[in-house]
């Protein structure tokens, strides 16, 4: 998936490396943008950066409960998009860096054969 936060420009950095450092995201780019929008009857503008994450589907739900208990934002936005094709290796990295840190590899363990106690 690819899923977009927006943030402001102070907190982006530490949440683009706390999504890697969990393994919530592969890869998070990082571009400025101005958001024009409607909060409590008013008409803001404000600059903003856009994270761009690469997360598989699974770990959507902890990437969400993560950038809201992290994000200083009261309604950060988290939308999520589909990956409708791609590099297969890269996709695959995709999946291997957000990994959960308990669950083994299974490219891993199927290049090396199943690990003996």
């Amino acid at each position: 998936m690819c899923v977009m936060i927006s943030a402001p420009p102070a907190a982006a950095p530490a949440l683009a490396r706390g999504l890697v450092a969990q393994r919530l995201a592969a890869c998070v780019q990082t571009l400025p943008m101005t958001a024009h929008y409607r909060w409590r009857d008013q008409i803001e503008s404000d600059e903003e950066v856009l994270l761009l994450c690469k997360s598989p589907r699974s770990r959507l739900p902890a990437l969400q409960d993560w950038v809201r208990a992290e994000h200083p934002y009261e309604l950060p936005q988290i939308t999520a998009l589909p990956v409708e094709g791609g590099l297969p290796d890269y996709l695959d990295w995709v999946r291997a860096e957000c990994r959960p840190e308990d669950q083994p590899d299974e490219q891993a363990e199927a290049q090396s054969g199943p690990a003996t106690p």
